[in-house]
């Protein structure tokens, strides 16, 4: 394992460590070094829901463990964490690359207020400047002069221009000019960071079909990729927030933030299991390298590994 992985792993381990400790290290009593019994499924299969992976997936997850002890012949619990492991990758899939392929590449970001979008758009910025992309950042949320601010103080910082427009201008307008000013310098990714907004709302979820078809007038195909930011905290509220978007945006990607802060981490399965969308990066923390590309091998390890 190269020096790189080992920390990427160790960002993971440290991110997901009140999942692992919480909900996972419950599982690891269950799998300790008793006989399989009637209870353990009933406690595996209740910790497994506990963790928010969603009634579906526990259920699932139990029985192909039962049909592995039949087979096989397992008489003791320890004796299911390999397989466990592999039942829960088995829910998770590699997010597929993120292609560049308009002129420019548009993604826009989307979710509830407080989820961390602003935040989150800001380390994206930084993470494909630093994969060699010209990044321009587009100040959507003219709702809320604060998202405004913090953006620009993130350019500043990272060097990546921002455009943005009077308080309360038309989102769709910034969005627009933010897409000709990248084709101005010659930048091929444009992240536009949208207000926050509930899913109930009609009215503000009309808009962001609005600025869906703006930016298309801008540049062929765009927005590229609608990636909907949902807060780990929310646990499997999230769910209903997520679903609203996809109908309303086109949502093609996952950011799950917050995950150091909460013992839900099992939410990840219920995203992938019940939206059919993958998760792109999860935030594991306050810093820039805290936002992480998903990978399952690097998050099962995160939920199970023995500290």
């Amino acid at each position: 394992m190269t020096e790189e992985n080992t920390s990427r792993f160790g960002i993971f381990r440290r991110g997901l460590s009140k999942t692992r400790k919480s909900m996972f290290g419950r599982i690891a009593n269950v799998l300790g070094v008793s006989e399989i019994d009637e209870d353990t499924w009933d406690d595996l299969e209740a910790t497994l829901i506990q963790a928010d992976i969603g009634v579906e997936s526990a259920s699932t997850i139990v029985e192909h463990l039962q049909e592995v002890v039949d087979r096989e012949g397992i008489t003791r619990t320890d004796d299911l964490n390999d397989h466990l492991r592999s039942e829960l990758a088995g829910l998770l899939q590699t997010p597929p690359p993120v292609t560049m392929d308009g002129n420019p590449t548009v993604i826009l970001m989307v979710g509830v207020n407080g989820a961390g979008k602003t935040t989150t758009t800001a380390k994206l910025a930084t993470s494909f400047k630093q994969q060699g992309h010209d990044v321009v950042l587009a100040a959507c949320d003219t709702f809320r002069a604060a998202a405004v601010e913090q953006l620009q103080i993130w350019g500043e910082r990272t060097n990546t221009p921002v455009i943005a427009g009077a308080k309360n201008a038309d989102p769709g307008a910034v969005l627009f000019d933010a897409i000709r000013a990248a084709k101005a310098r010659g930048a091929n990714l444009v992240i536009g960071d949208t207000a926050g907004r509930l899913h109930t709302k009609y009215n503000l979820m009309e808009e962001l079909r609005k600025i869906h078809r703006v930016a298309g007038k801008a540049s062929d195909g765009a927005p590229h990729h609608v990636w909907l930011v949902l807060d780990a905290i929310t646990g499997q509220n999230a769910l209903i927030q997520a679903k609203a978007f996809k109908e309303a945006a086109d949502v093609t990607g996952v950011i799950i933030t917050k995950l150091d802060s909460t013992a839900k981490g099992g939410m990840v399965f219920a995203v992938e299991r019940e939206l059919g969308i993958p998760v792109y990066y999860l935030g594991l923390g306050e810093k820039e390298e805290d936002l992480q590309q998903f990978t399952p091998e690097a998050f099962i390890e995160g939920l199970i590994s023995n500290d």
